[in-house]
């Protein structure tokens, strides 16, 4: 995999960001704690963010530290808030100590939330995001694999906006192009066959829309948002 853009900066520096903005997301809006997630049809909101916390502990004690107490009894969102914010400021330090991409994962699956909050309470996504560029290059990877694995031809990923990467084995002789949420949104599992279908192929899309479905993403049965 290639990519025209410079080399980013490690992977958990847009951590901080994705909890300031789900935080400001949800404090000020307490009567959509209980909505639907249409992106996560099974979640309410206070379920995704007790899924946020929940991975943030499991990766601190992969790293060396040791969560605080269990709340008690079923946790609001102010407390489920406070408690990832504890959480993340100690996994901020171990991971800044350890360098490289060690919670790169964890970055693009918070980040990848905080765009399903934004869809499900109406908030149009961030003109500019530290998690951006690190989230989706852990995406780009992964659809690379499930081409590779499906013996697919590559294929280059382009935005509207001038980036691209190559995705898959080998040199690219077809292209896709979407704006840069539109194309992020598909890579993540957000984007109905049909929906892929509609982006700007150079050729006809069949043989690559199975390797949307990789990993933990697949595309939804209805329109994603």
């Amino acid at each position: 995999m290639t990519a025209t853009r410079p080399v980013p900066a490690p992977d958990f520096v847009g951590y901080p960001e994705v909890r300031r903005g789900v935080r400001a997301l949800l404090e000020g809006r307490p009567e959509t704690h209980l909505r639907p997630v249409p992106a996560c049809p099974e979640w309410t909101v206070i379920d995704l963010l007790g899924h946020l916390t929940g991975i943030a502990e499991r990766v601190l004690v992969r790293h060396g530290g040791t969560p605080p107490p269990a709340l008690d009894g079923p946790p609001g969102v102010p407390a489920l808030l406070d408690r990832w914010d504890d959480v993340g400021a100690e996994l901020d330090r171990r991971l800044a100590a350890a360098g490289g991409h060690s919670g790169e994962i964890m970055v693009m699956d918070a980040y990848t939330h905080e765009l399903d909050l934004r869809a499900a309470l109406g908030v149009p996504p961030p003109a500019e995001h530290a998690a951006w560029v690190p989230s989706f290059d852990v995406l780009v990877r992964g659809f690379s694999g499930s081409l590779a694995g499906r013996e697919l031809r590559p294929l280059r990923l382009r935005t509207t906006g001038g980036s691209a990467w190559t995705a898959g084995t080998g040199r690219p002789t077809a292209s896709v192009t979407a704006p840069a949420y539109e194309l992020y949104r598909a890579l993540a599992g957000r984007r109905s066959l049909g929906q892929l279908a509609e982006l700007d192929w150079s050729e006809a899309p069949g043989p690559w829309l199975p390797a949307f479905t990789w990993g933990p993403f697949a595309p939804p049965s209805a329109p994603g948002r």
